[in-house]
């Protein structure tokens, strides 16, 4: 484990809500190559926070390098409508770039 995750877990242990935490345990995670690890906690994330874009786009990336497209697929759709909500153009453009690239 390396001590960033072991950080980031501390951190968690003391504020289970803290999102931005979980959001960097995530990406950790996804370093570390601990993938569905990483899948649960960006869901964790949007859970919590569904107006947290980046996970929905991080979060289909780790799907994708999973070989669970149609489940990427859903999240990246659900993050273009958080992204929509919120009024992220930019987010809601890479999340559709991101959706288009799928294989059909």
């Amino acid at each position: 484990m390396t001590d960033r995750i072991a950080a980031l877990q501390a951190m968690l242990a003391q504020d289970a809500a803290n999102t931005f935490a979980r959001y960097g345990l995530a990406m950790e995670y996804v370093k570390a190559g601990r993938l569905e690890d990483a899948v649960q906690e960006f869901q964790s994330v949007i859970s919590a926070n569904p107006a947290y874009v980046a996970a929905y786009y991080h979060g289909g990336q780790t799907l994708e390098k999973l070989g669970r497209i149609d489940d990427a697929r859903d999240l990246y759709e659900q993050g273009i409508a958080a992204a929509a909500r919120s009024g992220d153009h930019h987010a809601r453009a890479e999340l559709q770039a991101a959706l288009d690239m799928l294989p059909l």
